[in-house]
């Protein structure tokens, strides 16, 4: 398989993989620059929430600069609602009260942040949950020991439609013959589009056409008619609605209610290195979790997440995608409170589905696959044990368990059997 590490991620080979130009650049952006840019919106948050927004103030779980070994850290994000927690981290104070003076760094597309986190140029980042499994796994490169140590979010994607295909699209099967985005190989999106796809008996790599694309295109692609559908992130899929480019065929959580989508990574080096860094850096990703979480904030959020040195993306767009109050252009107004949630918990048993689907849709060498130790790779790549440590030093619910069964579109999947999974299975199902 050929990698394509400067131009926008992975590329499978073959005549049914395509990808579309894309513009380059990135913008990094200070704390000060988020609270003189938003307008105040920052210090309402920080009353809200009850914190202080003063470097190297103590608490709870506080910290001080003195206490970590690296305080000037950079994170980088992607401009979608699943970077919410590194980015509101920063207004809330967040990062500040435990001892950090993060500078968080927006990139255009995947490929970028991928090769800036695995050289080095950001301590941390805002990575699709199969690519710390698929680094760490040497695919298509050097194997780099990327660790995820948190999840950012999960649910918040969707299947979006061109307007003129709607009446005529029911289920997967009516999808055969598009054209269709994903915003990187090595996603959530493209597995569970692929696993949707086979479910009605349509082959993602024959009967469609895949093409890579950044979230930022999505929408501009779909309006001048240059690809069928996608399914984005958020609030890529709202935004389409907004411009009435296309509809809402089907949210994500209605395939996998709970699947994880985004992750916060580090490299192993960076935690051997700064282990209490890397301590007080996670425990402010979940502490900001926590708060994105909360049905109450989610339109605080929103204002203060929209403008241009984050997502770029008006208010009731980002309003509608986070609070699950929406019109979903067909024509209706849907509440769906669950649309999008944030829950840092890293189930191991997300990783191995996540590796049988690469598996599954040759991502993983056959030589490679024969014998691979799926809970072996969970278990080295997915910090589960850290979160839950942060979790419960910080008085949140958490579980000593690590794996479950999930439901995804309608079957169970048995972390404990995962080798019917990796089967190719390209059939309509009752």
């Amino acid at each position: 398989m050929d990698f394509d590490g400067g131009n926008g991620g992975t590329k499978k080979t073959g005549p049914r993989y395509a990808r579309e130009p894309r513009a380059a650049g990135l913008a990094s952006h200070t704390r000060s620059e988020f609270l003189r840019r938003a307008a105040g919106a920052g210090a309402s948050l920080m009353a809200g929430a009850g914190l202080l927004p003063l470097a190297g103030c103590s608490g709870a779980g506080g910290g001080s600069l003195d206490d970590v070994e690296t305080p000037s850290l950079t994170v980088g994000f992607i401009p979608i609602s699943c970077a919410t927690p590194i980015i509101m981290a920063s207004p809330l104070g967040i990062y500040e009260k435990y001892g950090l003076d993060v500078t968080v760094r927006k990139f255009g597309g995947w490929s970028e942040i991928r090769d800036a986190a695995i050289a080095g140029e950001i301590d941390a980042a805002h990575l699709l949950a199969p690519i710390p499994l698929a680094l760490s796994m040497g695919l298509g490169a050097a194997t780099v020991p990327m660790r995820l140590a948190a999840i950012e979010n999960v649910n918040g994607q969707a299947i979006t439609l061109a307007t003129k295909h709607l009446g005529n699209v029911e289920g997967p099967a009516d999808l055969a013959g598009m054209k269709l985005g994903i915003p990187f190989e090595l996603s959530m999106h493209n597995l569970l589009l692929r696993d949707y796809l086979a479910s009605g008996g349509v082959d993602p790599d024959n009967d469609v056409q895949l093409v890579v694309m950044r979230p930022p295109d999505m929408v501009a692609l779909l309006s001048v008619g240059n690809i069928d559908g996608f399914l984005g992130p958020e609030p890529v899929n709202q935004r389409a609605v907004y411009e009435g480019a296309g509809y809402i065929h089907v949210l994500s959580r209605e395939m996998w209610d709970g699947h994880p989508c985004c992750s916060f990574s580090v490299r192993q080096p960076f935690i051997d290195e700064n282990p209490q860094t890397y301590q007080a850096l996670l425990r402010a990703v979940v502490d900001a979790t926590a708060y994105s979480q909360e049905a109450a904030n989610r339109e605080e959020i929103a204002e203060a997440i929209a403008p241009p040195q984050y997502l770029n993306q008006p208010v009731e767009v980002v309003k509608a995608a986070m609070t699950g109050h929406f019109d979903d252009g067909k024509g209706g107004t849907v509440d769906e409170p669950e649309r999008m949630g944030f829950d840092p918990y890293p189930w191991k048993s997300f990783a191995v589905w996540i590796q049988t689907q690469l598996v599954r849709w040759g991502y993983v060498e056959p030589e490679e696959a024969e014998g691979l130790d799926f809970r072996g790779v969970a278990d080295e790549v997915f910090r589960t044990s850290d979160i839950r440590e942060m979790q419960r030093e910080l008085g949140m619910p958490t579980t000593d368990e690590e794996y479950k069964t999930e439901t995804i579109l309608g079957r169970d999947f048995d972390p404990d059997d995962p080798d019917p999974w990796t089967r190719p299975d390209i059939a309509a199902r009752a």
